[in-house]
């Protein structure tokens, strides 16, 4: 889980030094690019952190890890869903991102770990 919530990290740093890049470009770059890519590098911050804190047992890092991971997966599929407002390589982006975040939801609300940070 901690190499999914990395990978993620990392997908949406790269995604964010692209933005910076192409600032130049406002058909492939626009208000909304910039807005959305700092939320996911800070979401990924987020989930990166609260997945390395769920591996070391901290239940309330689990307790986040599991819902700013499916939330973020919610937002994507509305940003993947939402017409004209992103550019389609953001949308792919976002998909692939999307992706890696439904691997972090199943491991976290899996019977494993859910097993594991019952409340006794």
């Amino acid at each position: 889980m901690r190499l999914l919530a990395g990978g993620y990290l990392g997908i949406s740093v790269l995604t964010l030094v692209a933005v910076v890049l192409l600032r130049d470009d406002p058909s492939v770059v626009n208000d909304a690019v910039w807005v959305r890519g700092t939320i996911v590098v800070v979401s990924a911050l987020m989930t990166f952190a609260f997945a390395v804190g769920t591996s070391r047992g901290s239940r309330r890092a689990y307790l986040r890890l599991r819902i700013i991971s499916a939330v973020m997966v919610v937002a994507i599929v509305v940003i993947i869903a939402l017409p004209g407002l992103f550019p389609v390589w953001m949308k792919i982006e976002q998909g692939v991102c999307g992706l890696v975040l439904l691997g972090v939801v199943a491991i976290a609300n899996g019977r494993h770990l859910r097993s594991l940070f019952a409340t006794k």
